[in-house]
């Protein structure tokens, strides 16, 4: 066989394993709104170095906490999962530098902290508006006063 074929044959194998890995992103997606509204949220990695390390993902509500999926990511599972009860709500700012070109355009950056422990998320407004509502509406039991 020439060399061209084989060549030929690895660019429709390799055409073909995007294609199925597209199509199984959209599947993984359409999966994970089943269970749940899920919305563009992006989290970022490392909140000590400005302006780096946002990685893009979808937010999921489940009861009392919300799960982060990666967008790219063909795993079911999520990759964080904050509980309601441990995030509290610091403030928002718009994207500032090199934010603007790793975010999806339109969100805003949600300060939080987690545990004691700073926590910044981006969504867009009407997300965030939605974010804010379901961590004011704790269940029984929750408490306000430290919030």
């Amino acid at each position: 066989m020439p060399v061209w074929e084989w060549l030929l044959d690895l660019v429709g194998l390799f055409l073909l394993l995007a294609l199925l890995y597209g199509i199984t992103l959209i599947v993984r997606r359409r999966l994970l709104a089943r269970h749940g509204g899920t919305f563009e949220l992006s989290y970022r990695v490392r909140p000590e170095h400005p302006g780096r390390g946002w990685l893009l993902g979808i937010g999921r509500y489940s009861g009392q906490s919300l799960e982060w999926f990666r967008i790219f990511s063909l795993s079911p599972r999520p990759k964080r999962v904050w509980a309601r009860d441990l995030l509290e709500y610091s403030g928002r700012r718009a994207p500032a530098g090199p934010e603007e070109m790793s975010l999806y355009d339109g969100h805003v950056v949600a300060s939080c902290h987690y545990s004691g422990d700073p926590l910044e998320i981006a969504m867009s407004e009407a997300s965030l508006t939605g974010f804010q509502a379901w961590l004011e509406s704790g269940p029984p039991g929750t408490d306000w006063n430290r919030r």
